[in-house]
């Protein structure tokens, strides 16, 4: 049933129980209720005793999320994983166990000030939480990690969607914000005619050293620390995967900018980001959208919004699709000094 379809009140209670629906996922999560029905179904008495929670009271919410096909009820009081639930699990490859903590934690707060971003056009997330988004996870190890397995889960997915991308054999690839490494090691494993770098912030490049270390690439993959508002490695090709989102218009020009100063002649930017459609097709991302504004005034962007800020940068757009954007460095810079700062 499309929402023509559906009855009005329907389509209303549908979003007015969402804020209800995301903290009994989260709570879920954080219970690692999935994690202890990877053998099979149990009753709620035992999932209670060893989650150490009140088993009416988590009856109720395995009750209401079996009603949306995340836990199956298979007799009374006896509960076990469906496939949605199953991505709870902290084991799956694919997890969205921090996705869920994150949504119904820290990320479910800074939508108490909604109103606020929406009068002001400004983030919420430094009033609700005194400090922006990424000073406050470097200050919490504990959400920055779970952060941080978020960002890293479901990375033969990532892999997938950048691989798409035509590679030239000899190419530096440099991962901006890669995370824990574990996306470019990936895709030097597919490549072994490539080299790569994944750049990050001192902390997050710590994790990366150990992975890529632990890898059988790490003798064409190393590790740089920096900011990218600083300066990038000089490289071949740059991959930036779901990082511009993070940012406004300015800021990501900022980014790109740094890009082309450290570029070598006819390098390419491959950008892993979602191409918002027009009018009201359902898209997960026009609801991301939102919470990149509340964290940091950051968004998502249509089609013509990309070619605007990938033009005005000095990029020139080869393709587009949702997903994945390519383009090449219109402007080559005889001198790579700045970037071989960042070496």
């Amino acid at each position: 049933m499309s929402a023509e379809e559906r009855p009005p009140e329907s389509t209303l209670w549908s979003l007015l129980r969402g804020a209800m629906a995301t903290k009994a996922l989260a709570v879920a999560a954080d219970l690692r209720i999935a994690d202890e029905l990877a053998a099979g179904p149990r009753p709620v008495a035992e999932l209670a005793a060893a989650a150490g929670a009140d088993e009416e009271s988590l009856y109720r919410f395995l009750r209401a999320l079996a009603s949306e096909g995340v836990f199956a009820e298979h007799e009374p009081r006896v509960f076990g994983n469906t496939a949605a639930s199953e991505l709870l699990r902290t084991d799956h490859p694919a997890s969205w166990h921090d996705f869920a903590h994150l949504f119904g934690g820290v990320w479910y707060r800074t939508f108490e000030d909604a109103e606020v971003a929406v009068r002001t056009g400004e983030e919420t997330f430094p009033r609700s939480f005194g400090m922006d988004f990424w000073a406050w996870l470097a200050k919490d190890p504990v959400e920055g990690s779970s952060f941080n397995r978020a960002m890293a889960s479901g990375a033969d997915r990532k892999v997938e969607a950048i691989d798409a991308a035509e590679w030239r054999p000899g190419d530096t690839v440099v991962d901006v914000g890669g995370g824990n490494g574990v996306t470019l090691i990936g895709l030097l494993q597919r490549h072994p005619e490539l080299e790569g770098v994944v750049f990050e912030t001192a902390e997050t490049a710590r994790e990366a050293e150990v992975l890529v270390a632990a890898s059988d690439v790490a003798d064409r993959c190393r590790v740089v620390a920096g900011s990218f508002f600083a300066g990038v490695p000089s490289g071949d090709a740059y991959v930036l995967g779901a990082i511009l989102h993070d940012w406004d218009d300015d800021r990501a020009a900022a980014i790109l900018r740094n890009i082309q100063a450290a570029a070598r002649p006819n390098a390419r930017l491959i950008v892993r980001d979602a191409v918002i459609p027009s009018g009201n097709e359902p898209h997960g991302n026009k609801w991301l959208d939102l919470l990149m504004l509340l964290l940091q005034r950051g968004r998502e962007r249509t089609e013509e919004q990309w070619r605007r800020l990938l033009g005005d940068a000095g990029f020139a757009v080869t393709s587009i699709s949702d997903g994945l954007i390519e383009a090449e460095c219109r402007a080559t810079h005889p001198s790579n000094r700045r970037g071989d700062e960042h070496r």
